[in-house]
C-alpha cells in the first residue's frame, strides 16, 4: 500500500491557490483513478482509496490547514503500519520551481515549508519522498505568504495543466515502482509548456482557523 498526500488549505476561499498544488494533483489522480468514489473522512483529512497500476493507494487530502499537515500523515501511516521512506509520497508546491515543472527526491529538507516542517516532525525524520510542483517564479516584490496564497495568471493555465498531468504520471510510476524509478523517468530538464478539480474533494475544514495557519512558508 502506498500513501499519496496532496498538501494545501481546505476551504473554498483557497481554491486553486499556488499552494494547494498538492490537492491540484490529487484532483486529477481522483480523476483517472477514483471510479465514482466519493472522498470520507479520516485522520484529520479526505481520503480516497484507489489502485494505482495495481498498487493499493490511499490519496490524502489533511484538512489541518497547512503548517500541522503532518498529524494526517503520521496517524494514517501509522495505522496502515508504513514505511514513510518506501511507502509514502507528499505532492508539495514549490516557488523556487518554475510553473509547469515537476521534482522528485526521496527524501531531503522542508526548504522553509511548513506543511514539509510539520510532516518532518510528526514522522520523526526527512526519510520520506516528495514531489514538488513548481509554482513559480515569485516575483521579487512579492512577499512569499502572499504570491504562494494567490490564484495563478490565465497565462500560466496551460502550463499548470501540463504541470498536473506530468505529477500525476509521476504518482503512478512511483506507486508502481517506487521512487527510484519516478526519478529516473520524471525528473526531465522540462520545459513549462503552457485544472480543473474533483469537487468532492472540498471538506469543510474539521480545524478552527485559530488552530492552524493557511500560511505554508
Amino acid at each position: 500500500m502506498k500513501l499519496i498526500v496532496g498538501l494545501g488549505n481546505p476551504g473554498p476561499e483557497y481554491t486553486k491557490t499556488r499552494h494547494n498544488a498538492g490537492f491540484m494533483v490529487l484532483d486529477r489522480l481522483a480523476e483517472r483513478h477514483g471510479m465514482g468514489q466519493v472522498p470520507k473522512s479520516k485522520f484529520h483529512a479526505m481520503i480516497l482509496e484507489a489502485n494505482i497500476k495495481g498498487t493499493k493507494c490511499v490519496l490524502m487530502k489533511p484538512t489541518t490547514y497547512m503548517n500541522r499537515s503532518g498529524m494526517a500523515v503520521a496517524e494514517a501511516a501509522r495505522f496502515y503500519k508504513l514505511a514513510p521512506a518506501e511507502d509514502v509520497l507528499v505532492i508539495v508546491d514549490e516557488a523556487a520551481l518554475n510553473t509547469g515543472t515537476i521534482r522528485l527526491r526521496s527524501e531531503g529538507g522542508a526548504n522553509g515549508h511548513n506543511g514539509l516542517k510539520d510532516i518532518q516532525q510528526k514522522l520523526g525524520g526527512q526519510q520520506y519522498p516528495r514531489l514538488r510542483v513548481g509554482v513559480g517564479p515569485k516575483p521579487t516584490v512579492m512577499v512569499l505568504h502572499d504570491f504562494v496564497l494567490g490564484r495563478f495568471r490565465d497565462e500560466e493555465q496551460p502550463a499548470l495543466a501540463s504541470a498536473i498531468d506530468k505529477a500525476a504520471d509521476a504518482v503512478e510510476t512511483f506507486a508502481a515502482d517506487g521512487i527510484d524509478a519516478a526519478m529516473n523517468q520524471h525528473n526531465m530538464r522540462d520545459k513549462p509548456e503552457g485544472t480543473e478539480g474533483f469537487d468532492a474533494w472540498a471538506p469543510r475544514p474539521d480545524a478552527n482557523p485559530s488552530e492552524g495557519s493557511a500560511e505554508g512558508k
